[in-house]
């Protein structure tokens, strides 16, 4: 990409909502959890720097909902709202694609240029 001047133009990325508790469950592994570590990477990237919260790794702890099933730091609303608007989806248009962005006090969460 770089010898082609188009490092700023290519995004890969990573996408799920979904995740595993901390504690396992009855059987032998552990529950749907939400949220999920994402990836991004290129030259729009803004790197090095962690986007998010990480969560006290104790069940019943800060954030838990129970069985170590944390809140996310960062919605899926909100990382795809990101990328969408380096995609060129307008302000106007993000709501209408992302209808609970509204909910989110900072809708970008700024890991694009």
């Amino acid at each position: 990409m770089a010898a082609q001047s188009n490092q700023s133009n290519v995004t890969a990325f990573t996408v799920s909502d979904f995740g595993r508790t901390f504690a396992a469950n009855v059987g032998n592994g552990s529950d749907h959890g939400w949220g999920n570590h994402q990836l991004v990477v290129g030259g729009a990237v803004n790197g090095a720097t962690l986007y998010g919260s990480l969560p006290s790794l104790v069940v019943n702890g800060p954030g838990d909902t129970g069985l170590g099933r944390w809140i996310p730091g960062v919605s899926v609303d909100q990382y795809s709202a990101t990328l969408a608007k380096w995609f060129g989806v307008t302000s106007t248009d993000l709501n209408t694609v992302f209808p609970n962005l509204g909910h989110f006090a900072t809708p970008n969460v700024g890991f694009l240029a």
